[in-house]
């Protein structure tokens, strides 16, 4: 009985106290329940969104676009502390306005006072939150700018200002949000501003500002971001000035090598038929191309200085010592000439002039003889300094000057000392009867070292994963595709596009550059032609020649087929 009574009991309690659990929750409290998970949702979003973003102004309209949707802020603006110089300022960096979306806005800079609302907020690291911006509370510094509001045929009435503050608490921006919605789909007039609009709440306060700070953390990145790349773009720039410092003869190249291959690029982009189509670069890899033509030939470092600004056949500093010997030699045979006089002089010393002998003596002719053979000396001596200078010229040596180098190879003369030398040495006969061009083997092999040399310093540069394929696109750029090449013979398989592209342009400058001494400028034209004939011989890419042609990708660089080159 006592164990029913208890059963019973506890049905009866049952009934009368129904347990919590069945108990169901109020529509209201579900409802926010539920905005608020598709709030943190959205703060998620914005996070991942902030992290992604890219370039300063769009992430600081995604900063505030983001912020007034979660807020049903009408309007809105962003703001970047500025100390970099003397007098700190406000830059007043993007603006929304969701009722007036056609308004534009522009940048401009205000002094960083206590007297404007977003002044007060970043001196003071303080949040403010008005109800009516209008209608300020009596002592505080700042007030509104409504000459904002007259110019647009706006009200502004709630405002919450909040700083962006990064991780040592310092404020590097301000966030802006002006009239806080009831209804998110409320276009506002001046006239229903204030009967549409409320004062923001603590708890939109705490989220926007927590919003905000992680938007300094994102804003901050962003800025190191560009100053690391402001500062690689300087050192680009001393780098390629280094590299012209080297070479002065090719002072321009690495600029327009670059302006040519970035151009050929963007073509290339825009190709939508053949092989050709499915290859895109993307803005990075533009920026990986750019600076890899920049800096294609930062080996010359590597150079020997006399070798890479070589200009002919012979240095400078050889020539001066030919001349010097060819004077020499010159010399020697005029003395020989009088000492052969005096020697005959001495031997006929009871020579004298007799009447009935005529004009024509023996002796006279015996002595004009001498002087005649002198004669011949110097003339073959001139034409064989007019031989060596027609030959010290980096044109294609014909067969006429060859037989004569041969011929100078054996001329001799006498020294100071009195020794037999020969009147070139070997290393000069060898560095004139160069064919084509100025160079020896040797020198040629330490021009084309350099792209060895830049592969190796570009490789000891931390590059970031979007600019890493720097180094292999410079190494690539005198490869050609039938594997002739240099420096590794590769073949068209094993050559980056973007060091075909580069290839192209580097030839094409190479011909028609107005700055290089010892090669006159071609026309457009002319150069188009050798390229073509590059092409066939499978040396060049036919397919980017074609398109560098049709495209006219020479134009960056103020060429055209039909106009006459100049120096870049």
């Amino acid at each position: 009985m006592r164990k029913s009574r208890c059963k019973k009991s506890h049905v009866e309690k049952a009934i009368r106290h129904p347990p919590t659990m069945i108990v169901f929750e109020k529509p209201e409290f579900l409802n926010e329940s539920a905005e608020r998970t598709e709030l943190i949702e959205k703060l998620l979003d914005i996070g991942a969104a902030l992290s992604s973003a890219q370039d300063l102004s769009g992430l600081l309209n995604l900063i505030l676009s983001k912020s007034r949707e979660i807020t049903y802020s009408d309007a809105g603006s962003v703001y970047l502390v500025d100390h970099t110089d003397k007098k700190s300022k406000l830059l007043f960096k993007v603006a929304q306005n969701g009722s007036k979306p056609r308004l534009s806005f522009k940048e401009f800079a205000l002094p960083l006072t206590d007297k404007s609302l977003a002044g007060y907020v970043a001196i003071t690291g303080q949040s403010l939150n008005l109800s009516d911006a209008y209608d300020l509370p009596p002592g505080v510094p700042y007030q509104l700018d409504t000459s904002f509001d007259r110019d647009i045929n706006y009200r502004t009435c709630s405002v919450m200002v909040l700083p962006m503050q990064n991780r040592q608490g310092d404020t590097i921006g301000v966030l802006q949000l002006i009239n806080r919605k009831t209804k998110a789909d409320t276009v506002l007039t001046a006239e229903n501003a204030w009967e549409s609009t409320q004062q923001y709440s603590e708890w939109e306060e705490r989220i926007v500002r927590s919003l905000a700070s992680q938007a300094a953390i994102s804003i901050e990145r962003n800025q190191l971001q560009e100053s690391i790349e402001h500062l690689f773009e300087g050192f680009v720039k001393a780098s390629v000035q280094v590299i012209e410092a080297r070479d002065p003869c090719t002072y321009g190249h690495s600029e327009r090598v670059a302006a040519l291959t970035v151009r050929l690029s963007e073509e290339v982009n825009a190709v939508s038929t053949g092989w050709l189509r499915p290859v895109y670069f993307n803005n990075r890899q533009v920026q990986e191309i750019r600076y890899a033509a920049l800096l294609h030939d930062f080996g010359k470092i590597g150079v020997p200085e006399a070798v890479l600004t070589k200009q002919k056949k012979l240095y400078p500093a050889q020539l001066e010592i030919i001349r010097h010997r060819f004077a020499l030699a010159q010399r020697t045979m005029e003395m020989e000439c009088v000492q052969s006089k005096y020697q005959y002089l001495l031997e006929h010393s009871a020579y004298r002039k007799h009447q009935d002998e005529g004009p024509e003596c023996s002796h006279c002719q015996q002595i004009e003889q001498l002087d005649t053979r002198l004669a011949e000396a110097k003339t073959r001596l001139a034409d064989y300094w007019e031989v060596l200078i027609e030959a010290n010229e980096p044109h294609i040596l014909a067969e006429e000057p060859l037989v004569q180098l041969r011929e100078l190879s054996r001329q001799t003369y006498r020294d100071i000392d009195g020794s037999i030398k020969p009147l070139l040495t070997s290393e000069e006969i060898v560095q004139l009867m160069v064919q084509r061009g100025n160079l020896t083997p040797e020198e040629r092999s330490a021009i084309e070292s350099h792209v060895t040399h830049t592969y190796e310093f570009l490789s000891q540069i931390p590059w970031t994963k979007d600019l890493k394929n720097v180094p292999g696109i410079a190494y690539g750029h005198h490869e050609k595709l039938d594997g002739t090449g240099y420096p590794r013979g590769l073949k068209q398989a094993e050559i980056p596009i973007q060091a075909q592209l580069m290839t192209i342009a580097d030839i094409y400058d190479a011909l028609t550059a107005g700055d290089r001494p010892y090669k006159r400028a071609l026309r457009t034209d002319a150069a188009m032609k050798i390229l073509r004939q590059e092409a066939a011989h499978n040396k060049i890419n036919a397919d980017l020649l074609e398109l560098f042609e049709h495209r006219q990708v020479f134009s960056v660089l103020g060429h055209g087929l039909d106009a006459k080159v100049e120096s870049a």
